[in-house]
């Protein structure tokens, strides 16, 4: 009799607060899931969602067409991101280029590294809210927003890669070199972030229905992990070398003097270079229309002088059309402090503000007098002057008379450069130290009395330094400003470099990433077998996982499922009595139906 007068109201109040009990678990960790597709496809709530059997399709065949272009993106963008980072060493030359052709100066470059890095971190968050959501469970579909977000990273990474490859080839130079530093480090982040896939792909592999479809899941995974396994075998790096091989530090000549310090071929500069221990002086000579040889890199002194304002009328000039007397009038320092040439500058004192401010043209006359002063080499380029220009079949030998008997630097400490005459030169100046700015059979650099090369940091090569070691001829790089690319300049064996940074470098006891081959072989074993290990037990937890769940099933206790971070499993919660099955679309209290609501809206309140 109690038993059948039991309140209907009360039992399906005891009912509902089942269910209730059960959607909350259900529903534990979907705050996790909702920032997710709320962030990745602007799905914010729960019925505009859709899930997916791991080791199935995750997503519809737009979807699946378009993640690769994600994919891809996130590849090309990591490219232009390592390529500028690298390129930080050309800053100057970038930045430089780009004031002559916008006339205005601007730090072009440092806005190219924050585009490359925003872009990167842009399409590297898709990529991870992606993983995330096929770890998850759930149905990949990208917001249209983000999808034309990811055309422009790719047009934005695309083109400026095809740019430089059009205009500066030497960069992908650059970075080949920069892989002989980086490339072991490379590695250990390449392997981490294999590590880290396996989560994913262990669970949709081992929950995969086919084993055609493990296989497609396991089988690229790890053919790459095996690759990046076996890089190292071909991997070289000079800074890879046993202990007590390692040569001597490599001169540090000053470009320009020190133009990070000083406004670039000033007084101020040349002795900022002094200061900080450089070993040699570079500079770059015009002469002027009445014979007097200056220091100017530029072809006008719109850049690097007051021009603008005492001669605005003839700012696009060039230099070597101005007579010494008006040179003298041009301020050669203040453009310094209001451009700011580099973004490593540091802020200078007030003595060195108002010594900079103050600085003028110099003449090659005083610079060779400095050097000789201090013992220092000095190597520079000349530059003939323009036509209808009184010394312009003459600017050998007007060099050559300020040299030789106007500055009184004794012969050996300068290191002649300039190709033209080269062989006069010698019968006047047997002293100089001759120098090729270009590489040559080494039979040929010594009948021409080659002692010296001059070349680009892009062309360094280990092995033609040694070869042409073994001539005695030695081998100076320009222009290292990076401490990775001294460090490789350093253990590669060069004799000196062209740097813009001799305070900076002066300071490296040792070259960077320098190791003996045990300690890497250590490193990459040490890696390999770690990846390995961590693998190997993501793997053998999601098939335990899988196996204990499976018997769980089998013994008749159903399983709700809500993605990887959300794995709760209950046991049907037994009343003592038999129930006959409920009709379809009817809610009971047994969990085991609740599957049934997993895509359906629900309100509850």
């Amino acid at each position: 009799m109690e038993a059948s007068s039991t309140n209907p109201k009360g039992l399906e109040l005891g009912k509902l607060k089942v269910v209730r009990g059960c959607l909350l678990q259900r529903y534990e960790h979907e705050p996790f899931i909702s920032c997710l597709a709320g962030f990745y496809s602007c799905r914010w709530k729960r019925y505009q969602r859709r899930r997916t059997e791991p080791g199935k399709c995750c997503c519809k065949m737009k979807e699946c067409v378009f993640f690769p272009l994600l994919v891809g993106a996130f590849c090309f963008s990591l490219v232009f991101l390592y390529m500028c980072c690298e390129a930080k060493n050309d800053y100057n030359d970038f930045d430089w280029y780009t004031y002559g052709n916008l006339g205005f100066w601007f730090l072009w470059s440092l806005v190219l590294l924050t585009v490359a890095a925003i872009l990167f971190i842009y399409i590297t968050l898709l990529l991870v809210l992606a993983m995330c959501l096929l770890a998850e469970g759930q149905q990949l579909y990208l917001h249209w927003s983000h999808k034309v977000g990811t055309f422009l990273v790719l047009g934005f990474s695309i083109t400026p890669l095809i740019i430089v490859s059009l205009f500066w080839g030497d960069q992908w130079k650059n970075v080949l070199l920069s892989f002989q530093i980086t490339a072991p480090y490379l590695h250990i982040g390449a392997i981490a972030i294999m590590v880290l896939l396996s989560w994913p792909v262990a669970l949709h592999a081992i929950r995969a229905d086919k084993k055609v479809v493990q296989v497609i899941i396991v089988g690229p995974y790890l053919a790459l992990l095996l690759f990046l396994f076996l890089i190292p075998l071909g991997m070289y790096s000079p800074c890879i070398r046993e202990m007590g091989t390692l040569g001597p530090k490599p001169a540090l000549i000053g470009h320009r003097g020190a133009p990070m310090l000083a406004p670039e071929n000033t007084e101020m500069s040349f002795q900022k270079t002094i200061e900080h221990g450089g070993d040699g002086l570079e500079t770059d000579v015009t002469i002027s229309y009445d014979g007097v040889p200056f220091l100017m890199h530029d072809s006008t002194l719109r850049r690097t002088t007051n021009i603008k304002e005492v001669y605005p009328n003839d700012t696009a000039q060039n230099a070597a059309l101005f007579s010494w007397d008006t040179l003298q009038e041009l301020n050669a320092g203040t453009w310094f402090l209001k451009d700011k040439p580099f973004s490593g500058m540091g802020s200078l004192s007030r003595a060195d503000q108002n010594q900079a401010m103050n600085q003028s043209i110099y003449k090659l006359s005083h610079f060779l007098r400095l050097a000789e002063s201090q013992n220092k080499l000095v190597i520079f380029d000349l530059y003939r002057p323009p036509e209808n220009h009184p010394y312009r079949n003459s600017w050998i030998n007007r060099t050559l008379e300020v040299i030789l008997n106007e500055s009184g630097i004794r012969p050996h400490l300068v290191l002649w450069l300039e190709n033209t005459m080269r062989s006069f030169v010698q019968s006047v100046a047997p002293g100089f130290q001759q120098t090729m700015g270009s590489k040559a059979p080494v039979e040929e650099l010594l009948l021409d009395n080659i002692v010296k090369l001059n070349l680009a940091y892009t062309e360094m090569s280990s092995e033609d330094i040694r070869r042409y070691a073994e001539a005695n001829i030695t081998t100076n790089f320009y222009v290292v400003n990076e401490p990775w690319l001294f460090s490789l300049a350093w253990c590669s064996g060069a004799h000196s470099v062209t740097t813009n940074a001799v305070h900076t470098l002066k300071n490296l006891s040792q070259p960077l990433f320098l190791m003996t081959p045990q300690q890497y072989n250590i490193m990459w074993i040490l890696t390999d077998v770690t990846s390995v290990l961590l693998i190997s037990l993501i793997f053998a937890l999601h098939w335990w996982r899988e196996r204990s769940f499976s018997c769980c099933a089998q013994d008749g206790g159903p399983m709700v499922e809500s993605g990887t971070y959300n794995k709760f499993r209950r046991g049907e919660q037994s009343t003592g009595s038999q129930e006959p099955p409920p009709a379809q679309g009817r809610v009971r209290g047994d969990i085991g139906v609740l599957p049934e609501l997993s895509d359906m809206p629900v309100v509850i309140t």
